[in-house]
């Protein structure tokens, strides 16, 4: 029996420029895109995703230099459930899932949480969406879950 890590970490930590953090702290504005370059998926594979990371890596900022600011979500599950609403309404014939990345070993969930080992070091939880209906066009989204200040804080890079 495979185990699957979908118990939400106690803390999320989301990496990006502060400009648009602030809006993701005081409107709860967050952008579901199609994966990125390091996710293989199928051509038919449709999915909108959302990555945030379970541990605090002051690293992440060396690897992304454009990035100069972070999100600490203190209540990563009061948080997944308001994602998981916001994106009902945006996508209301999509199934959403959340669980952490396995890495180096294949997910029972798919190659959507998936990714090759040495990519560990980026410890992803990740929020995916796809299509019930194969047609479904998959672009960018931006959800607004409302304000989080009362379970996140932003600090910038040299905090």
């Amino acid at each position: 029996m495979t185990l699957i890590d979908s118990k939400r970490p106690s803390k999320l930590y989301y990496f990006s420029e502060r400009n648009g953090l602030e809006r993701s702290l005081s409107l709860g504005e967050f952008r579901l895109s199609p994966p990125t370059s390091d996710q293989i998926l199928l051509p038919n594979d449709s999915y909108l995703v959302l990555s945030l990371t379970k541990t605090w890596d002051g690293t992440l900022f060396d690897a992304m230099p454009s990035i100069d600011s972070y999100l600490v979500v203190h209540d990563a599950e009061e948080f997944g459930e308001r994602v998981h609403r916001a994106a009902q309404k945006v996508l209301p014939n999509w199934a959403g899932i959340d669980a952490a990345i396995s890495y180096g070993a294949p997910s029972p969930l798919g190659k959507i949480f998936s990714k090759a080992k040495n990519l560990a070091g980026q410890n992803e939880w990740r929020f995916a969406w796809r299509p019930m209906q194969s047609w479904a066009s998959v672009n960018p989204v931006v959800i607004q879950i409302g304000n989080i200040e009362d379970i996140a804080e932003l600090h910038s890079r040299n905090d």
